[in-house]
Formats: structure tokens, C-alpha cells, sequence
């Protein structure tokens, strides 16, 4: 039986991995640098690897994951969150025996960047929106000024380089407003032409170059401008010739994952991309071919057989609720209940639901500690911002 380690437990997506894995005959193992009680406690996971934190001490992340792939056997890692590029960085310190889903790091820096990612979206036909890279605000209004006197287009949306949740994104539909406060120092900013229309998302993997797994969903439910808990099915032959040209023209290996915006046009707009999991796998059925086209032995390009919604229960019925009732949409908010399934609690599988909510007062601890927001204290130890990561 070929085992497994499953990267950055934290996360839903680790989660759904270790499930669909144990199903399919692997002995799933989880790895993780905080609590990560949400997919450890699971029944589909045989045990759990403390890791140091990659970003805080890469060599000691390294040698620690460098003697867990040794002493449990493991044939196959799969990250699923920013520890990716610190995996792909140092991989010739890891055994060459077993497979990582990474591709190469000057490829996966390419596609993190929202500025470099920009021009091979256009050659790969993404139709993504025009953009500019800029230091301050009055750059960025000056290159609106100017685009709109060509275009008409007014509107802007500005996000630093390297930024992850839509978290310090700015959406100025109307325009830059006069009171606008100063872009903070979190190196180069991109600027965009907004582009009104439904959001999308879409989760692939691919091997050598071949599309081997690919879904699209729009995520109908967020907290605030941030991640989405409800995900709704999607088709788009559009977006998956888009994906797959893509791939194919640089040859890439592993998760990928690319946010839209579709204005009803014939092609939508690729805004940016993920080189990792998304919430998009939580569409597979446990018994399709997600771990073939992460070993890179499927033949056909996998998409998902199921046809009902997924969600995050507990948030669905928390912030979703709430959102429902103060804007008038509970009875949208039943029908959307109804036709989708939970992603923590399937198949009697409980414990992951508990082991969330410990991790979430884990989380809740480590931000008091470190004078943290709460989302930080559950992605810091792991982000990449661009910078120069040294050797070990």
C-alpha cells in the first residue's frame, strides 16, 4: 500500500485529500507546522508530522520533512497551501525516491506574481484585464486617468504583488476615490481595469504539461471579500481550453489554480494564479482520479462526477445565516442548503468538525501571542512574498 504526506493539514483541501486518498488504497499521512486537528483527526489519516515552520526556518522544515519521508516510507508529498514554493525551492535536499507535486520555482514565482503572470495570460489567450505595476496611489490614478481616456473604463482594482484571500485587495468600481488612503509597503502593487461580471474559480492539475484533473466553480458565499464556503458547480469550455493551453505551453506539474471573471462575453477574464489547491477539488467525488493525475498516471483529464454544491457547514450556517437574514435572502439561503453537501463531515467522519473548531482557538492563541490577525496566524508561517530564499 503506497503512502502519502498531505501538506499544510489546516486546510479543507488537505483534508478532502487524505479522504479521497484512503478511499483509493494510499495510507495518507498529514504534515503541518501548526494545529492542524481538522484533518489529523481524521479516521482517513494514519498519523500526523510536526514540521517547523518553512518561511521562520526553512532548513529545519526541510530536515524534518527530509527524515519523515524517510523513517514512514512515503512515496508521494502533495502540498496544498504556500509551503509549495519552499518545497519546490529545496528540493534537491528532499530523496529523489519519492515524488513532490512541484514544478520549478522560477515557474511557480511566474505565475504567483500578478504582474509577471499578466503577459503570459495574454499570450495564452486569458483575456486578462490591462494592468500596470505601481509604487504609489498617484500612480495608480494617473494610469487610470490615462487607460480611461482611452478605453471610457474608470474603475480599478489594486492588490499588492504578491498577496493571497483578497485580503489587501481594493475594488473601485467608480474610481480611485480622493480619500483613498496610501498603498502600504508591501513591495510592488498591481493595478488593473475593473471588469464587472460573475467571479469563477478553477482547480486543475497537470503533469508534464497534460491537463489531467479540472473543475470550475463559482464561490456563491464569502466571508467578506475574502474565501469562499460555498462551492457552486461551473461549466466553461472556455476557461478549460484556456487552462490547458496554458499548462502546456510551459509544461507544468502540480495543482493550479486561476480566479475569472466572466462579463458574458465569449472568453472571460483570468484575473490571477494560485500554484496550489483550491477549494475546487472539494467538487471530485472520493472515487474519481485526483490521485491518478497527481501521480501523473492518468491518461484522461479527470472532472467531477458529482452534480450537488459543496460547503463548509458550520460557516455556511454562521456567517452565511447572517449575511442571508440582514440582506433578505433566506430563502435563497434554504434552497442553496439544501442542494449542497458538507466537505468536514462526510461519511461519519465527525471528528475533522471538532478538530476545526480546536484549531480555530489554536489559531485564535497564536495571533494574541504574536500580535496577529486571526488570518494571519493560520497562513504566516507558510506565505511566500517574492523574496529571495537563500540555500540550505
Amino acid at each position: 500500500m503506497p503512502n502519502v504526506l498531505i501538506l499544510s493539514g489546516r486546510a479543507p483541501v488537505a483534508l478532502d485529500h487524505a479522504r479521497r486518498f484512503a478511499q483509493q488504497g494510499w495510507t495518507p499521512y498529514i504534515g503541518d507546522s501548526i494545529s492542524c486537528r481538522l484533518s489529523s483527526w481524521s479516521r482517513a489519516v494514519a498519523g500526523k508530522v510536526t514540521l517547523a515552520s518553512p518561511r521562520a526556518d526553512p532548513a529545519a522544515y526541510v530536515a524534518g520533512l527530509r527524515q519523515a519521508i524517510m523513517r514512514l516510507g512515503i512515496d508521494l508529498v502533495v502540498p496544498t497551501c504556500e509551503e509549495v514554493f519552499y518545497l519546490s525551492r529545496y528540493r534537491a535536499a528532499l530523496p529523489a525516491s519519492c515524488r513532490l507535486v512541484v514544478d520549478d520555482f522560477d515557474k511557480l514565482r511566474l505565475l504567483h506574481s500578478k504582474w509577471d503572470f499578466q503577459a503570459l495570460a495574454q499570450s495564452c489567450g486569458g483575456n486578462p484585464p490591462p494592468s500596470a505595476v505601481v509604487q504609489t496611489l498617484d500612480e495608480a490614478r494617473d494610469w487610470v486617468r490615462a487607460m480611461g481616456g482611452v478605453s471610457g473604463e474608470a474603475g480599478a482594482v489594486l492588490k499588492p504583488e504578491f498577496s493571497r484571500f483578497g485580503v489587501h485587495v481594493r475594488l473601485y468600481p467608480q474610481g480611485i476615490p480622493d480619500d483613498a488612503p496610501p498603498l502600504a509597503a508591501q513591495g510592488r502593487w498591481v493595478v488593473q481595469h475593473h471588469r464587472a461580471g460573475t467571479e469563477l474559480c478553477s482547480y486543475s492539475i497537470a503533469d508534464g504539461g497534460r491537463l489531467l484533473a479540472h473543475a470550475v466553480y463559482r464561490p456563491a458565499y464569502r466571508l467578506r471579500r475574502s474565501s469562499s464556503y460555498y462551492f457552486d458547480h461551473h461549466s466553461s469550455p472556455a476557461i478549460r481550453a484556456f487552462v490547458s493551453r496554458l499548462v502546456s505551453h510551459i509544461g507544468f506539474t502540480g495543482q493550479i489554480s486561476f480566479d475569472w471573471i466572466d462579463g458574458g462575453g465569449d472568453t472571460p477574464s483570468v484575473i490571477e494564479c494560485n500554484p496550489r489547491a483550491i477549494s475546487g477539488l472539494h467538487l471530485f467525488d472520493f472515487a474519481d482520479a485526483v490521485p491518478a493525475a497527481l501521480t501523473g498516471e492518468a491518461t484522461d483529464c479527470a472532472t467531477p462526477t458529482a452534480t450537488r454544491a459543496r460547503m463548509i457547514a458550520p460557516l455556511m450556517l454562521s456567517a452565511g445565516l447572517v449575511h442571508a437574514a440582514s440582506s433578505g435572502a433566506l430563502s435563497q439561503w434554504r434552497a442553496d442548503w439544501r442542494r449542497a453537501d458538507d466537505v468536514l463531515m462526510r461519511g461519519g467522519d465527525v471528528l475533522p468538525c471538532i478538530g476545526g473548531l480546536a484549531d480555530i482557538g489554536s489559531y485564535a492563541r497564536l495571533a494574541m501571542q504574536r500580535g496577529h490577525t486571526l488570518r494571519e496566524a493560520t497562513s504566516r508561517d507558510i506565505e511566500w512574498d517574492g523574496e529571495e530564499l537563500a540555500a540550505i
